[in-house]
């Protein structure tokens, strides 16, 4: 067995690399550890010490990479999303109800799980206080997991032994699933892709037209997600304010009758 010989560094360089942001499955990898932790193939806590030290690594990284690099990086890290804005606006708004909770349980959020610890570090949160609330979420992540696959280990030797008596029937079903599912992104790409260049103005135009006679019929939006929250934070005079977590009702008070231009950071 794989996990049995090599367990240990399978559950580092997993953990690692979504902790990073690539897709791999640490949920399954976890699982797995803890089913060969039943079989003592391999040692507890030295799994669950690994797998922790592996998460915190990881988001360390993104937390500095988010501080130094801000909104470039998430919007980088939801480039997979089929909705770049949403994915963003999904895991600043897990921050505003929960505050930095977040961190303990964005590991079980898909999507949050990624951005947290970059818009932590974007939002200037200290790094002791990052690290200790990281730290608790990756021991109850990782223990959550440890545990399914521990209590578990019957069930999981039952379904891998169905899947080898399965071959190639089950093979097929595998790579049918996968040409689906790339499919069905593509679709998603191109139904979404109009929506991904957002049309510009020029800083020298926008003031012109304050400037001109029709000021009156231009209304300037500000739609930071937290950049407006910041300590001093301003935002451009006559500018109102709308919360992009709540757009849907925002967009309902908006006068019909201007021309609105929005500003983010």
């Amino acid at each position: 067995m794989l996990m049995a010989r090599h367990g240990y560094a399978l559950t580092f360089g997993l953990l690692l690399a979504e902790a990073v942001g690539l897709p791999f499955p640490a949920a399954i990898a976890l699982v797995a550890a803890g089913a060969a932790v039943a079989a003592h193939s391999l040692s507890g806590p030295y799994v669950l010490l690994v797998a922790v030290t592996a998460l915190l690594l990881g988001d360390t990284v993104q937390f500095w990479l988010g501080r130094y690099m801000g909104w470039l990086l998430l919007g980088f890290l939801c480039r997979v999303s089929i909705n770049p804005e949403t994915c963003i606006l999904r895991s600043a708004e897990s921050f505003y109800k929960r505050g930095k909770v977040t961190l303990v349980i964005a590991k079980f959020i898909p999507g949050v799980n990624t951005m947290a610890a970059p818009l932590a570090g974007s939002m200037k949160m200290r790094f002791g206080q990052f690290l200790r609330l990281d730290f608790a979420g990756a021991l109850v992540y990782s223990l959550t997991y440890l545990v399914v696959g521990f209590l578990s280990r019957d069930v999981l030797k039952v379904v891998l032994q169905g899947f080898h008596a399965a071959g190639r029937a089950m093979e097929a079903v595998v790579v049918t699933a996968l040409i689906v599912y790339a499919i069905y992104r593509v679709l998603q790409y191109r139904k979404h892709k109009q929506y991904r260049v957002v049309p510009r103005v020029q800083v020298q135009e926008l003031a012109a037209r304050l400037a001109s006679d029709e000021a009156s019929h231009v209304l300037i939006v500000d739609v930071r997600s937290h950049g407006y929250y910041d300590s001093g934070g301003a935002r451009i005079k006559g500018s109102i304010r709308i919360e992009p977590n709540n757009l849907e009702e925002e967009i309902k008070n908006l006068p019909k009758d201007k021309d609105i231009y929005l500003y983010c950071t």
